[in-house]
């Protein structure tokens, strides 16, 4: 058993958001079953009816030498705006599929309709096969061992999730950089108005500086991912007791972490600790696959961490967080990263995550005023 599965079996209990039916006629993408029952992950449905489209759609010769232009080179590509750039009839009609998907996902994530279009094709597989193309969906388990594709016709064929494929794949996902930032605003803003807010530093900090801890090096063990998924979307909640003594949660989102095993350097504040009462401060890593509901996170965190009271000393916050995160938020099961107790001002040098998947080194820094 991998190192994150054990940490996902331990941590957080894997379920679905439920059954979404399609209008579109052909094989869903399943999601693991629970309690017997096969159930489809929303994003999922959503994304797999755009495939079907996207697939019948490459029939046309001129607009697929179109798309194909558009992500030569492994490049996401919005999907709808590179449909209704199109001059083709063809684009025009998956734009419209492709535009009601959107609004669907939008839906599902908790995200304000204002977000934008988070649908994203890339091209996988063998690009420089002269072979037909097939479109696939970015599963929602990363353990999947076999991948649904449909070519032109509308029919489904099954890849091989471990091994890239000898023909051009298109494969239909979600913008997780977008995503991220979008949510991480509602998670903030909802918190806000729940009580979890940023407290204002004292003024007397705020005009000399104040001291931070800094990600100098970052790595990940293990991120799961097979040739068919893209880039996961990375971010952390960092947690404490503000000075009016809430429970205060501040998130640092971290685009760059791409790759399992390499070794980032990014130079990044984790935390500002003129905004803490207690020289101590959590941090619960996590990964946006596609499937998150922000507005969910934020108001089952606000329920959990109202409760926790300030009794004059610091009380650790990871398991409250881990624990409180609502079981329909983990429909794409590799959610948890890794997470840090008790980071203090002077902590620094190398620190492993508590399930030994993550690795910071820290320094102190110190942020002058203009």
């Amino acid at each position: 058993m991998s190192v994150r599965k054990q940490l996902r079996t331990a941590l957080c209990s894997v379920a679905l958001a439920g059954i979404v039916a399609t209008a579109a006629q052909g094989p869903a993408v399943a999601t693991p079953a629970v309690s017997g029952v096969a159930k489809v992950s929303p994003v999922t449905a959503a994304e797999d009816v755009v495939a079907r489209s996207l697939a019948r759609s490459l029939a046309d010769a001129s607009w697929r030498a179109e798309a194909r232009r558009a992500v030569e080179g492994g490049k996401e590509t919005g999907l709808r705006a590179l449909a209704e750039r199109s001059r083709t009839r063809t684009a025009a009609s998956l734009a419209a599929d492709v535009a009601a998907a959107d609004r669907s996902v939008l839906a599902v994530k908790g995200l304000a309709a204002d977000a934008g279009g988070l649908l994203t094709v890339t091209l996988r597989g063998d690009a420089n096969s002269h072979r037909a193309p097939l479109v696939a969906v970015t599963p929602s388990d990363d353990e999947t061992a076999a991948v649904t594709a449909y070519d032109t016709n509308g029919l489904a064929h099954t890849l091989d999730a471990s091994k890239t494929p000898d023909v051009p794949v298109y494969v239909i996902g979600i913008d997780g950089e977008k995503a991220v930032e979008a949510g991480l605003k509602v998670l903030q803003r909802e918190l806000a108005g729940a009580g979890v807010a940023p407290t204002v530093a004292p003024a007397a900090v705020a005009d000399t500086g104040f001291w931070t801890s800094r990600i100098t090096s970052v790595r990940l063990n293990d991120d799961m991912e097979t040739w068919i998924k893209g880039d996961a979307e990375i971010f952390s909640i960092v947690s404490g007791f503000g000075h009016d003594g809430k429970v205060r949660v501040d998130t640092v989102t971290h685009p760059y972490l791409n790759d399992a095993g390499t070794t980032y350097y990014p130079n990044q504040i984790l935390v500002n600790w003129s905004q803490y009462k207690y020289n101590l401060a959590d941090v619960v890593m996590l990964e946006d696959d596609g499937d998150t509901n922000y507005s969910a996170l934020a108001k089952a965190l606000a329920a959990a961490l109202l409760t926790i009271a300030d009794l004059g000393a610091y009380v650790p916050l990871v398991d409250p967080i881990v624990d409180a995160i609502p079981s329909s938020f983990w429909t794409d099961d590799a959610d948890f990263v890794d997470s840090w107790y008790t980071l203090a001002r002077e902590t620094t040098g190398t620190r492993n995550g508590a399930g030994g998947n993550g690795r910071f080194t820290l320094d102190r820094y110190w942020v002058s005023a203009l």
